[in-house]
Parts: structure tokens; sequence; C-alpha cells
């Protein structure tokens, strides 16, 4: 009898460990030796007695079944039922135990087997090496690219191609509070030419979305699904389609309105595809608040090493990655914080100084940190409340870039102001950026970069279930939230 056992420290908290390994069916999804896997007769992938039939990459065709499961113990032990490997009386067992120690997990995997005489050897390999350590690695990766939201879409109920499905969505329909933000069913329906059908596995929540929630306005008039951000896999393709296919991962941060739904059929050249160092959670929060921080500091204004940049609400999803790639830049930042927690935060991504100012009184401490210069560009996200001071605080010569307008629309700027800075203010918008699909395409691809060199780390310090949307809006409101919020299907 052939006894194997092997070991590892994942650095994932237990439960996060445990919800794929006790999904008896989730293996196709992080195992590098498995193409695919089905639960027979459609049982729960939980039940003690399922059985499922997979086949390896290599065409080897095995059934499995699971023979125990505990949740109190983090234990499951299964056995090979038909395997043309001959791994006889195979019976394998997986633990967990937490690792108090950064809350991390300790894995162990272990199994007995007889095998054909001369062979104990090379199969004692096979298994311990391509199975369980192949594993170990795999496991780890998966969890760190994000891979519950994975798991969560391939556990979700199949959808028909070309039929129309229902799935929970967020409808307004009325502006309003937060509590105009009602989970509902809708019937999503199948991809019509140049569109594409994905379930969506997490979603940004933006600014933005608060004030097209709020007031009457042109991009969102009720009955409608908010949020022009989220990140997914393509279900299916209409004609027309070729970029990208079903089973990518991709994201989107677009016009019009709708992605607070689990599912979401949409224009397709509005999609990119992620690179597989970028997870869907990631995704969802960077598509729209990294696109911003990328145009803002290539293209309305090409920030140059020695710039001095200030940069309001710098604790803010924006405003950290300004911080963050300004100074990769080579600019010097300077931020404006509403407390001094958030002000640490800013520090942390790079503002060099960060002013607490929550009654936006911060153009002097500019003046002094820069020696009477001023910053050579503004970026002003919040409007009415800061825009006199975002002036005041400009260089001879500045640019200053509003954004946004949170706190609503400055009062009109004249010629003869501008002309005593000989100053330029611009109005500039993402959308009008992200129009063209190649230069989508190459403003996504610069942010990715950023992100997977490790130049811009993406702080997502919120999540929140789909239906529970009004509280992720609340707190964004009343400014209690920093980084980035996400929502999960």
């Amino acid at each position: 009898m052939v006894s194997i056992f092997r070991s590892t420290i994942i650095d994932q908290p237990i439960d996060a460990v445990w919800r794929v390994l006790r999904d008896f069916n989730s293996h196709y999804l992080w195992h590098p030796e498995v193409a695919e896997s089905e639960i027979e007769g459609g049982l729960p992938a939980d039940q003690t007695g399922c059985v499922r039939r997979f086949r390896l990459k290599d065409g080897d065709e095995l059934r499995e079944q699971l023979i125990t499961l505990s949740d109190r113990d983090y234990v499951s032990t299964y056995c090979i039922l038909d395997s043309p490997i001959p791994l006889l009386d195979y019976v394998a067992t997986v633990r967990l135990r937490p690792v108090t120690d950064g809350d991390r997990t300790f894995w162990e995997w272990r199994s007995t087997f007889r095998t054909p005489p001369g062979r104990e050897d090379e199969l004692a390999s096979k298994v311990a090496t391509n199975i369980y350590e192949g594993g170990f690695a795999a496991l780890a990766a998966f969890l760190a690219r994000g891979g519950q939201a994975r798991l969560r879409a391939a556990a979700a109920q199949p959808v028909a191609r070309g039929e129309a499905v229902e799935a929970e969505a967020i409808v307004v329909r009325d502006h309003g509070g937060p509590t105009v933000l009602v989970a509902e069913t809708v019937r999503v329906p199948p991809p019509g030419p140049g569109e594409a059908r994905l379930r969506q596995t997490a979603i940004g929540v933006n600014y933005l979305d608060v004030r097209l929630r709020a007031g009457p306005n042109g991009l969102l008039k009720p009955p409608a699904t908010p949020g022009v951000e989220a990140a997914g896999e393509v279900m299916e393709v209409g004609d027309g389609v070729s970029h990208i296919l079903p089973g990518d991962r991709v994201a989107y941060a677009c016009l019009p309105v709708g992605s607070y739904a689990a599912i979401r059929t949409m224009a397709a050249h509005h999609l990119v595809v992620l690179p597989p160092g970028i997870d869907d959670e990631t995704a969802a929060a960077a598509m729209l608040k990294g696109m911003t921080a990328e145009y803002l500091l290539h293209r309305t204004c090409r920030v140059q090493r020695g710039d001095v940049v200030l940069v309001h609400a710098a604790a803010g999803g924006v405003g950290l990655l300004l911080c963050q790639w300004a100074r990769h830049l080579g600019a010097t930042v300077i931020g404006t914080v509403g407390t001094p927690d958030k002000a640490r935060l800013a520090r942390d991504a790079g503002c060099d100084y960060p002013i607490v100012a929550p009654d936006h009184d911060f153009a002097a401490q500019v003046r002094e940190i820069t020696k009477g210069h001023g910053a050579d560009v503004v970026y002003d996200g919040i409007g009415k409340a800061s825009f006199a001071g975002s002036f005041e605080a400009l260089a001879m010569r500045g640019h200053l870039v509003l954004y946004g307008e949170a706190t609503g629309m400055p009062d009109p700027i004249s010629h003869a102001m501008l002309a005593e800075k000989s100053a330029t203010v611009s109005r500039p918008v993402l959308f009008h950026y992200t129009a063209a699909p190649d230069t989508l395409r190459d403003m996504a691809s610069n942010l990715f970069r950023m992100i997977e060199s490790g130049a811009l780390k993406v702080s997502i310090n919120q999540r929140f279930p789909l239906r529970e949307a009004p509280e992720a809006h609340r707190r964004l409101e009343g400014r209690l939230t920093t980084g980035s919020t996400i929502l999960l299907p």
C-alpha cells in the first residue's frame, strides 16, 4: 500500500480556502491538471455521496465520489470510482487548520492506494507532484487573483444560449435618496448583433452613481438600473463580435448605466479582456477610477517629472490612484483630505504633503509648501466647494482640471481671471476619451500594466452584497469610505 502526505500554508483565511475546497466540483476552475468537470445527476457539489466526472488535460477521464464533508472540522474525504490510471483503492483526505499568525491556512492532503507491482514510485511521484503540490500552488494563485468571484459565477444557474433569463438587479423607479435603490428580479435578453451577455462577478460603486440616482438627469431615466462599471465572465456573444469570446474575463466602465446587476447584456465594444494578473474585484474597482487617473495624467495634462500636483479627495478612489501614479511619474504630490486618518492613507499612497482641510481651506498651505510657486496641475473632482481655492492655489501658467462636481457646479470663471495667471481650465469627461475602442484598449492596457507592475495598488476597502447597494451609497455620501467600494452579486 502506497501512502502519500503533502502539506502547505496558503496565505488566505481558512474560510476562503475552504469555500473552494468544499465544492467538490470546483477543481476544474483552479487545478492545472483538470480540463472540465461535472457532478453526475445534478446533485449539489457538497452533498456526501455525489460523484464528479472529470477529464484531465491529457484526455484521461475519472470518476470520484465524495465520502465525507465536515464544515466544522474543515475536512473532506473522497475516493476514486473509475480511472484509466491504476490507482487502486484510492482514498484521499483534505484537511485545513487555521494559522493564527497572519490569518493563514495550513492545508494537508493525504492518500493511500495500491498500484500494479513495480509502478509504486512512478505513480506516487505523479500524485504527490502533479496533483498535490501542483494543486497547492494553483489554488493559492487562484485565490490571489480573486477566485472567489469565479467560484460564485460557476455555481450560478446555467443560462441557455439565445434565451432571456431572470437575474437580480438594482432598479431605481424614481430619483431620490439611497432608499430608491431596490433589488428586483429582471429579465435579461440574449445578445443581439454587436452585443455580449455576461455574468457579473464584481461591480464598482462610484460617486457618479450617487449623482445620477439623486436627481433628474439625462443619463438615468427611471425605471432604470444604475451603475457604469463592473467585471465578469462572457456567457455568449452576438453576431459580429470577434474581440471577445465566451469564457473570457472582461471589465468595463461606460455609459449607458446598468451595471448594478448579476447578469447584463450590453454593447461588446465597451468590454476589455482582463489579463491573468488582474482579478475581477480589482478590475471592477479600478476600471473607471483607474482610467480616469490615466487620462487625467497622460492625456488631459501630461504630468512631467518635477511638476507639483494638487489632488483633492486624495484618500478617495480616484485620489489614491492619482497620488500613486503622479508620484510614479516623478511629480511632487500635495493632497487634500477631510481627516487625519485619511491623511495617513494618502501619504501611504505617495502623497508627499497631505493637507487636512475639511472646510476646503487649503490654498495658503499649498503656497507655503511650494514656497509661493503654487501647483502646476490641480485635479479637482469636488467642484463648487473647492474650485475658488483650487484656482488660488494654481501656479502661473498652471492647469486646473475639473473632472467632477461632487459638491455642485462651480461659479463661472471670467477670461480676466484666467489672464491673471495665464491659466488653463479643463472640464474633461472619461467617456469622451474612451469612445474609440482602440483608445479604450490602450488606456486599459496602461492601467493594467501599472497594476501588474506593483506601481499602482487598488485599495478595496468596502464590499457589499448587491442588494445592499443602498448602504453602500449611504456610506459613500456620508464620506465614510476610503479607496474603492464594490458590490458582489
